[in-house]
């Protein structure tokens, strides 16, 4: 039976001692309680430091257990400095130094700069097209004339389509539903999220969404209902969706990645998430 995968932005974050993890945990355990609820990570630090060492990769192959999936991003500096200009041999470096979690990636996530646009889209083919076989991929633009309907989205969709790569869904909707007004956390987010509009649509056989969440839960669960039959569809089609949760400063993205699959687990068979570590061990005393 085809699952949903759940996870966050990251898994380092001292923000969740006391609650995702005890609280004076140290780091090194963090990825294992995290694993013990989430069944996936976005893995952001690779978007800004690039590959990571090959002790820390063989350290997460310890750590994170078979079911678990990475799905880092490719690295700023060949998406976005390069603009994915001769990265070839950077690409397959990047993915070989993976290598010890190759069984354990979900879609690798190939985020375009904003004024990423169709004139470069060939770029993007050249990738695409020597993609290793076997590692999934996701792709997230975000320059307007791809959410248009016109003829660069029509060429982005075929393209994945025909290369069976998963196009990245960002659901800023939450987010962007209230002014910032009293709130720098809510400010700093809307400043550094693009008000991109949404297209629910698979392109592959994982489809991968962010959904960037609201500092308020009832704004939040209003805008995720309406993923609720979608996902269940997906599922069911044997598909196998990444949700991703994010917060205006992720201190609440646990919590809000709880709420929300428990909202889905009521329409659809989901298997039960573990308590929080921190939680369970504050109901000891």
């Amino acid at each position: 039976m085809s699952r949903l995968y759940l996870g966050l932005a990251m898994w380092a974050n001292s923000d969740w001692c006391g609650s995702l993890y005890p609280p004076y945990a140290g780091q090194r355990d963090w990825l294992v309680d995290y694993a013990k609820v989430f069944s996936a990570v976005e893995g952001n630090t690779t978007f800004y430091s690039g590959a990571p060492k090959s002790e820390t990769v063989a350290s997460w192959s310890h750590q994170a257990p078979a079911h678990f999936r990475f799905c880092f991003k490719l690295p700023a500096a060949l998406t976005h400095e390069r603009r994915l200009e001769d990265v070839e041999e950077d690409v397959d470096a990047f993915i070989t130094s993976l290598e010890p979690l190759h069984d354990r990636l979900g879609p690798l996530l190939v985020q375009l700069p904003r004024d990423f646009g169709f004139a470069e889209l060939t770029r993007l083919e050249k990738l695409l097209a020597r993609w290793p076989a076997g590692i999934p991929c996701a792709v997230e633009v975000r320059h307007p004339e791809f959410f248009h309907k016109g003829e660069a989205e029509v060429a982005l969709n075929r393209l994945l389509i025909s290369h069976g790569v998963n196009r990245a869904m960002l659901d800023v909707r939450a987010l962007f539903s209230t002014t910032s007004e009293g709130s720098p956390a809510l400010a700093q987010a809307q400043q550094e999220k693009p008000r991109s509009p949404l297209h629910v649509l698979s392109t592959g056989e994982q489809p991968l969404i962010r959904f960037i969440g609201h500092l308020d839960e009832s704004i939040n669960l209003a805008y995720f209902e309406p993923w609720i039959p979608q996902l269940k569809l997906w599922i069911n089609q044997g598909k196998t969706p990444f949700l991703f949760v994010h917060t205006a400063d992720n201190r609440a993205a646990p919590q809000l990645a709880r709420r929300l699959y428990q909202a889905l687990a009521e329409h659809s068979e989901q298997p039960p998430l573990n308590d929080f570590a921190g939680e369970r061990q504050t109901t000891l005393f």
